[in-house]
């Protein structure tokens, strides 16, 4: 990864944002952000998103499968395995 290049600093975020990253990486990511509005920009937008997908909590539950639906949606599961195992 170029230090300039906004490119990899967005594709690596997720992994920054986790902890994932080796420290050298993180550090080089860390200057780019600091000198770039735009991944700054993003970052913030980033760590809201994630923010908000890990305290929402759905108001109405999901309506339960029908015993015949689940079924039929298991049956074509195994149809496309088989048929991806053929191929």
């Amino acid at each position: 990864m170029t230090e300039h290049n906004c490119k990899d600093v967005y594709a690596l975020l997720s992994e920054y944002l986790d902890r994932e990253l080796p420290a050298d990486t993180c550090d080089e990511l860390e200057r780019h952000i600091q000198d770039c509005a735009p991944c700054v920009e993003f970052v913030e937008s980033l760590k809201k998103s994630v923010a908000l997908g890990r305290n929402y909590r759905p108001q109405v539950e999901a309506p339960k499968i029908p015993p015949a639906v689940r079924e039929s949606l298991r049956q074509a599961y195994e149809r496309m395995l088989e048929e991806r195992k053929r191929q």
